[in-house]
């Protein structure tokens, strides 16, 4: 039996968000769907948040937690249509239909508390890319050793282009992967979060955001022209 904290906006019974679990041997604790409900939360072993209604919302709500250092895993309970909203920009482990069966969410639920263990008993990793090093675990990163004092977005944004050092996305791409396919803003906001990623990395390593006109943005692993750093 697992210890599991359902983050809902609904009052009553998780039966409501997620049939299913009603059927199974776990023990529900419900709390509404804010962060500061965690400082009302008893020891979890695994998160569901009810994104049924509000996709936004639950968007940003598990990027806070992310943000705030959680580690247990992270499972939305989506409608069919909510599911094409998901991408890896929500920090979620993993989704769950609300109409699931218990054999499946029962499966899910084991599946994610495994990859957990399995991840806190292996070997700790940071990606690492043209001297910056980046602690997914701690949300820090480092260029060369010394501190970066990023914002949230700041952070994810260095971190997908870590992730892939060397190729080149589109200012869409960026927004899509990293600020979600429904976040409303324009393609002017990944430039202002390269300038200000600029700025922090300092004048010795801003061109490590290297410009390809007309086209988006890369993280070079090798020295560019100074004039390769104009906004494209």
């Amino acid at each position: 039996m697992s210890q599991i904290l359902m983050l809902t906006n609904d009052r009553g019974s998780s039966v409501e968000v997620l049939p299913a679990l009603e059927l199974l041997s776990h023990a529900v604790h419900i709390l509404p769907a804010v962060p500061t409900a965690l400082l009302e939360a008893k020891p979890t072993e695994l998160i569901m948040v009810d994104a049924r209604k509000d996709l936004v919302g639950s968007r940003s709500l598990t990027q806070l937690l992310r943000a705030t250092g959680i580690s247990v895993p992270l499972l939305l309970v989506l409608t069919e249509g909510g599911m094409a909203a998901v991408s890896a920009s929500w920090a979620a482990d993993d989704v769950i239909l609300n109409t699931a069966g218990p054999a499946e969410v029962e499966a899910r639920i084991r599946l994610a508390l495994t990859r957990a263990a399995s991840t806190e008993n292996g070997t700790h990793q940071e990606i690492q890319a043209a001297g910056i090093v980046i602690d997914e675990d701690s949300y820090t990163a480092r260029v060369h050793g010394t501190a970066l004092n990023l914002t949230y977005k700041e952070f994810e944004l260095l971190k997908y282009l870590a992730q892939h050092p060397g190729r080149v996305f589109t200012r869409a791409q960026l927004l899509n992967e990293v600020w979600g396919y429904d976040y409303y803003g324009g393609t002017r906001t990944v430039d202002v979060h390269v300038r200000r990623l600029r700025a922090k990395l300092g004048s010795e390593n801003e061109n490590l955001i290297c410009t390809v006109r007309n086209v988006g943005y890369r993280l070079t692993i090798s020295k560019v022209p100074d004039d390769a750093l104009a906004d494209a």
